[in-house]
């Protein structure tokens, strides 16, 4: 009788074990990670941080992904609870942002006699709060099987994260991990062509997916290795591909490059201002025929151009008839100051004006999710803007502005209902001094001319000014600490990229689906 009901009970079950993970034999190396608890693990992990932040431009050390992604996925195959799981996520996370944002301290040091005290704060401090985005992709891995459903959960729920960077507390969505692919030159060129079907997130899936290859089994190396060969095979075919004729405009980026300390020296101001006339009048001397626009930097000149006739009246005359963007502060009816753009006709009229609206948190603006009373930024900063916005000029296509800071965020720079036929990217990065900033700036840039499938044209205070065609190839460039000026002919628009209809949706849609396919339930789970 008790062999009958034991019977019974098992009936259900199934007599076989269910099927090991498909993943790389343990050896030593997953021994040892074993072995690891406590202090000695979070170390390995901020190690292993530090060490995938230099896949980063300017390094693009790629190699290191395939060491620091394993690494960390070891981590979360040893952690006990989902809980140690999300510790060592975020000692990861603080070592990888430790290393790839060491570079605004170099903002504080500009004016250091004030704020010395953040020196040894502020970047660690930051560290720490981006960091938790990656220890929630950690927990999130842990309740995946091991092998390549727990590769595909971190991909997946990485990718999301940093899609949620976008948005959380007004956004800081700086250094993606797609953005490794954006490596100098012709290789670069092809490595980012995806993003014009699934934009810099989704390249982050994919660097993922690839990244964590070395500890899964030879199958799903070998479908990794296919992956990667399409992305490049697409690559080549897009770029090979005729442009359609350029409109008859030529741009002139002028780059004062001016260091931060002395830009707003009173005693400076007029040789500052005559330094930007002097290179414009140059640059349009050696333009060629056809609609000629000069484009000065973000807060370019101190003058208040919407009252200062005369500021305007000498930036004309420099460029003669010419149409002028110029990067200047201006105050609005509640007295706040707006960081704009000013759209200048030939005879000095302003045509238009544009606001800022993705303000930087803390540096230009205090967030509204402050406890009341908290005063950190004086008069709350900068206004915000109504952006993004197309302007509407005579002789040439229609411009989508992006002032500094608004060009890291992938899928909210174009106004959809109102497509504009370039970009124009006016940024200050001398804040930066000569570190990986401005470089990280301008790769973040070149991804949105390919998102969008339209040239972007980027004038910066110290550099990198730079110019890009529609497909993100680099066509002209004034490096970093140069006094000088940029010419080029406005290359082309293409039509709308799936990415520029369907936006941020795409890599959503990935992510979620690859967390889905990770996170199925096991036939045992179900019984």
């Amino acid at each position: 009788m008790t062999t009958g009901n034991s019977v019974n009970r098992d009936a259900g079950r199934s007599n076989t074990a269910p099927p090991a993970p498909e993943s790389a034999p343990p050896g030593a190396v997953s021994r040892w990670f074993g072995g690891l608890s406590g202090f000695r693990s979070d170390a390995v992990a901020i190690g292993l941080g530090a060490a995938a932040a230099l896949a980063l431009p300017p390094l693009h050390i790629l190699p290191v992904l395939l060491v620091a992604i394993p690494g960390l996925i070891r981590l979360i195959d040893t952690a006990r609870t989902p809980m140690v799981a999300l510790r060592r996520g975020w000692w990861f996370g603080v070592g990888f942002h430790l290393i790839g944002l060491y570079w605004i301290t170099e903002a504080i040091l500009v004016e250091a006699a004030r704020f010395w005290w953040l020196i040894p704060l502020a970047v660690p401090s930051l560290a720490g709060v981006l960091a938790i985005f990656v220890a929630l992709a950690a927990m999130a891995a842990r309740f995946a099987d091991p092998g390549w459903r727990r590769a595909l959960a971190l991909a997946g729920a990485w990718t999301l994260l940093d899609i949620a960077r976008q948005f959380v507390l007004t956004g800081f969505p700086w250094n993606p991990l797609g953005s490794v692919l954006a490596l100098p030159g012709y290789a670069g060129d092809v490595l980012i062509q995806p993003a014009a079907w699934i934009g810099v997130h989704g390249l982050t899936l994919g660097v993922m997916m690839l990244a964590a290859l070395p500890v899964l089994g030879w199958r799903w190396r070998s479908a990794g290795l296919a992956l990667a060969a399409a992305g490049i095979a697409v690559g080549v075919i897009r770029l090979s591909q005729t442009l359609p004729e350029a409109p008859d405009v030529t741009v002139v980026l002028v780059q004062g490059n001016v260091a931060q300390g002395r830009k707003w020296d009173r005693s400076l101001v007029l040789d500052v201002f005559h330094r930007y006339l002097r290179l414009t009048a140059e640059a349009v001397a050696r333009a060629d025929s056809g609609t000629v626009v000069v484009i000065w930097p973000e807060t370019a000149t101190p003058f208040a151009l919407q009252t200062d006739a005369a500021a305007r009246a000498a930036i004309t005359d420099a460029g003669g008839q010419t149409i002028s963007l110029i990067g200047a502060v201006r105050f609005g009816t509640d007295d706040r100051p707006r960081n704009s753009l000013f759209a200048m006709l030939p005879g000095g009229d302003v045509a238009d004006i544009y606001d800022k609206w993705h303000l930087v948190p803390f540096g230009e603006y205090q967030p509204d999710w402050l406890p009341m009373g908290v005063q950190l930024v004086p008069g709350g900063g900068f206004g915000r803007g109504d952006g993004p916005r197309t302007l509407h000029l005579p002789g040439v296509p229609p411009v989508g502005p992006l002032i500094c800071y608004e060009a890291i965020f992938s899928g909210e720079i174009v106004n959809g209902r109102d497509r504009p036929g370039w970009l124009v990217n006016v940024t200050n990065d001398a804040w930066f001094g000569d570190s990986s900033g401005p470089r990280q700036h301008l790769a973040a840039s070149r991804f949105r001319a390919v998102e969008e499938g339209l040239p972007l044209m980027r004038a910066a205070n110290t550099g990198i000014s730079a110019a890009f065609d529609p497909m993100g190839r680099e066509i002209a460039r004034l490096g970093i600490n140069v006094q000088g000026s940029v010419t080029v002919r406005l290359p082309p628009s293409l039509a709308p990229t799936a990415f520029a209809r369907f936006g941020l949706p795409i890599p959503g849609v990935l992510s979620v689906t690859a967390l889905m396919i990770a996170m199925r339930l096991r036939n045992r789970s179900l019984r």
